[in-house]
């Protein structure tokens, strides 16, 4: 080979003459690396081996470029393979990226190289820009450090595990059962013990975490003002005072004797916040194996019978790719999805304390890695302990920044699934948050009168007399087609008043960015901004000018903000449950409500006795007996495991009230128990609208839709809202009982819920939570838990066969279908878990062991053919059966039908 490319040096002259025989070798190298896409750049860019320090097989330039620095200063030294262009893959992970010669130990490292797990993961942490100079940096023989350690195994004579693999192993462990470093470090000393005395088993956790330090991400610590008021970053980071209020930017705490002062020499900010940035974290997602084809799900993919099954399904999704067709054209552009949200790191009895993490999710992932755990990146860490309000743009400065920077210039990023480099870019589709934070990223107010962001001054809420609250009664009747007969009805919603106006729809971003600009709102940011908007937020519902408009493109998004349903419909349970139950202090069916009800409505038979100056009871509010037989029903539920938390145990039968729930324990207990546990003690003008509004959520948070189903439920929901009014008092309608009449829009617009809710932020946030180690540094603790947990996770891809949402550890009931060996055993039979407990047996009676045959014969695919016969025989006997005939008559005769038909 190398007499083959002598060619290489010996046909150049010196000062950038060659002869025409070499500049047509040049020639043909091109053309020749040209003919592999793996190591071309753009379609016309290929890697420069040219002698400058800045090329050497390291920097990408068009080929013209590259024959002219190879005309000028020749090939570099000993390339006699071209592994960069094509000829020879080395090891393929790494030979894109890394130089081999950099001394002999290193050479000897890259050229024994192998295709072994821990490689490749090494390599995926390397990144595709990792370049060592001549003699290797820090970062470089970090790199080389982590591949030695790949190949020596623990001890003599193991063949199971590296030194890599333990120690990651063992940092997988820690992190999955919350351990503390004492505890890793006693561990590690227990297994010394145990392994011969010449093992390379790390000895402690500080030396674990110096080996594997280079599978880990970046963060940056950024010193920021007590009061929020600014963060020294960007063109502010060498200020030492607030440039608003000239507070000091560090503690100066003093401490010595009466006669010498001693100023403290460390400079120790007031304030600190983390930033963890998005791009190496979205670059790992192509650099691996595990997750590099996913990327480019959501344009593979086909929509089937019209159902919404992900966001790209979604006309937003579309909506954008048709207002930037250079962005959309390259599939592994990524879209991105922003949630924030407060929680208090000490609990409830403990020290008050407002943490606001910042995490950010892409969208290009398929629906079983979408929205999980392992795809959602913390990228700010907000510190408390005050909760930053309206100031959290502030600390979103950085984001903006890099979200700016990831659309217009992009990233060079190596796809390893097509072995190529491509500019990746990427955009943020929407924030997602619960209400109170909807005003704190959006700068529209969600208290008072205006706080619907979609009716904005178009609301109709009022102030009600005696109890001072906001009501949204009546408001829902605009939404209502012009011919529907509740618009000209005087006496159920508010006495004399027919409605005649319309929704006036929501408004655009071009439409919302030039009412800030008229209105003259300034950024949180700016030096005058608190004087400006608190002078322009009284006579609007906006507040700021939020940061999020710095985005070039945030204007053309049909949504920009989600209302989130799992909220929402607890807030509506909530009221609901209260009401019914008549809980004390929480009911909306108060003195006052009463007391002002016909102000508003025509509902003499509620008002009070003048005689007795008591209130009659209402038809919507249950008595003692009724409510103790549902807490008892609700008490002896029982769910399959991991469906719902044990409800009996937030039963309080003392009370007559449920306590404790979590919010996805209100999610099911609205859309598959209210309907069932109202129905036999509530009249049917009542228990009717409650079921809807039930269905109503059961229907949207599905998770597929099609658009026939939204533009019906769009129509449903004011007609159900108009239908709650009709029963319950203005005082019983906040913002939360309004908020569903846009719901359905949203999901038209953007795609299932489930996508845009906050309850992968809820476990997430958990999850957080258990990294808090030092409850004196809660940011810090966090920072240093989350970056070790993330490597923890990005080695697990690999030890789990490169698949990211295989559990870390079996359930306790959990079954896999691979383990039941009998083929014959009918598909129903097949558990998807195992019983918890002892077994017991009992004898079932004739009406049960009726409904278990029934239950088997109908859901069991293998008898669905005979089903099909029976049905096709009915239809020839009865031609006049409708569908709900025909199902009663299976239920009632197959199962004697189908036992004739098999035997005979």
């Amino acid at each position: 080979m190398e007499d083959d490319r002598e060619w290489m040096y010996e046909g150049r002259i010196a000062n950038g003459m060659f002869s025409n025989e070499w500049g047509d070798k040049v020639d043909e190298f091109v053309a020749f690396a040209l003919r592999h896409p793996e190591c071309v750049n753009g379609g016309t860019s290929i890697r420069c081996p040219c002698t400058l320090v800045k090329c050497q097989n390291k920097k990408f330039l068009n080929v013209e470029t590259v024959k002219v620095h190879l005309y000028r200063n020749g090939f570099v030294p000993d390339y006699y393979v071209w592994i960069y262009h094509g000829e020879k893959q080395v090891h393929q992970r790494c030979s894109s990226s890394v130089r081999v010669s950099v001394s002999e130990t290193d050479q000897m490292v890259s050229d024994n190289m192998n295709h072994t797990t821990y490689h490749r993961m090494v390599c995926d942490a390397a990144g595709p820009e990792f370049n060592p100079d001549e003699e290797p940096n820090a970062e470089a023989r970090n790199f080389y450090d982590m591949i030695r350690a790949g190949d020596k195994p623990v001890y003599e004579g193991n063949s199971k595990h590296t030194q890599l693999s333990a120690a990651v192993r063992m940092l997988e462990i820690k992190c999955i059962h919350r351990c503390s470093q004492a505890w890793f470090d006693d561990m590690s000393n227990f297994i010394q013990e145990l392994l011969p005395q010449d093992n390379l088993m790390p000895l402690d956790f500080y030396s674990t975490k110096k080996l594997v330090r280079g599978l880990g991400l970046p963060v940056q610590v950024i010193h920021c003002y007590v009061n929020n008021c600014m963060v020294y970053w960007g063109d502010d980071s060498d200020l030492n005072s607030c440039k608003k209020c000239g507070h000091a930017r560090y503690k100066q705490k003093v401490r010595g004797s009466r006669n010498r002062l001693y100023i403290r020499k460390l400079k120790v900010p007031y304030k600190k916040m983390h930033y963890f940035p998005i791009t190496p974290r979205l670059q790992r997602l192509y650099a691996s194996t595990a997750t590099a084809n996913e990327m480019r799900w959501h344009s593979e993919h086909h929509m089937e019978d019209g159902k919404m099954c992900h966001p790209s399904d979604a006309p937003a999704w579309k909506h954008f790719d048709g207002c930037f067709p250079d962005f959309s054209s390259e599939v592994r552009n990524v879209r991105l999805g922003l949630f924030v949200d407060g929680f208090q790191p000490f609990g409830q009895s403990g020290q008050q304390y407002s943490l606001w993490p910042v995490v950010v999710t892409p969208y290009n992932l398929p629906p079983d890695l979408c929205m999980k755990e392992e795809f959602m990146f913390l990228t700010v860490l907000v510190p408390g302990p005050t909760n930053p309000k309206g100031k959290i743009d502030v600390f979103l400065q950085p984001l903006i920044a890099e979200l700016k920077s990831l659309w217009g210039v992009g990233v060079q990023t190596y796809d390893i699934s097509k072995w190529q480099n491509f500019q990746m870019r990427a955009a943020l589709m929407w924030t997602i948050n619960d209400f109170p934070a909807y005003s704190m990223m959006s700068g529209w107010s969600t208290a008072g009168m205006f706080a619907c962001p979609h009716c904005m001054e178009d609301s109709d809420a009022f102030r009600l007399i005696k109890s001072g609250k906001q009501s949204w009664f009546d408001n829902h009747r605009k939404f209502l087609p012009m011919n529907h007969p509740y618009r000209r009805n005087t006496k159920d919603f508010i006495k004399n008043r027919k409605v005649t106006k319309q929704f006036s729809g929501v408004r655009s971003g071009d439409e919302i960015l030039q009412d800030l600009n008229n209105r003259g709102l300034r950024k949180v940011i700016d030096v005058d901004a608190e004087v400006v908007n608190a002078a322009i937020s009284k006579t609007c519902g906006w507040n700021k000018r939020s940061i999020f408009w710095d985005l070039p493109y945030w204007r053309e998004h049909l949504l920009r903000h989600n209302l989130d349903v799992m909220h929402i419909e607890k807030n509506v349970f909530d009221n609901i449950f209260n009401t019914v139950f008549n809980i004390p202090g929480k009911t909306k069916d108060t003195y006052k409500s009463r007391d002002e009800l016909n102000k508003y409505c025509r509902r003499p038979q509620f008002a009070q006795n003048l005689v007795t100056n008591k209130y009659p009871d209402v038809p919507f509010v249950l008595n003692k007996s009724q409510k103790k037989d549902v807490l008892e029903w609700v008490k002896k539920l029982r769910f399959p495991d991991g469906y719902a938390s044990n409800l009996g145990r937030c039963v309080d039968a003392n009370k007559l009230k449920m306590f404790g729930m979590k919010s996805h324990d209100f999610h099911v207990f609205m859309q598959r128990l209210l309907p069932i546990a109202l129905r036999e003690f509530l009249p049917n003008r009542i228990w009717e609208p409650i079921t809807e509004i039930s269905l109503f959520f059961k229907q949207l948070t599905s998770s597929s839709l099609t658009d026939e189903e939204l533009r019906n439920l769009d129509e449903q929901i004011p007609v159900i809202l108009c239908n709650l009014e009709k029963i319950f008092p203005p005082s019983f309608f906040d913002s939360m009982e309004h908020l569903p009449v846009h719901l359905a829009y949203e999901a038209r617009i953007a795609g299932p819920v489930h996508y845009r809710w906050m309850y992968p932020l809820e476990r997430y946030l958990r999850k957080i939570k258990h990294k808090i180690m030092n409850k004196a540094q809660v940011e810090g603790s966090i920072s240093i838990g989350y970056i070790m947990a993330e490597a923890a996770k990005f080695t697990s891809f690999y030890f789990k066969e490169g698949d990211p949402t295989l559990p870390l550890k079996e359930k306790r009931n959990e079954v896999y279908l691979d383990d039941i060996v009998d083929d014959d055993m009918f598909e129903i039979f097949k558990p998807p878990g195992k019983a918890i407990g002892a077994e017991g047996k009992r004898y079932l009676a004739d009406n049960e062991y009726t409904a278990a045959h029934l239950y088997v014969l109908m859901n069991c695919p293998e008898v669905q053919p005979f089903i099909n016969v029976f049905v096709t025989e009915k239809r020839k006997q009865f031609p006049n059966l409708n569908d709900e005939a025909v199902n009663a008559l299976t239920e009632q005769e197959f199962p004697s039908w189908f036992e004739k038909y098999v035997c005979s």
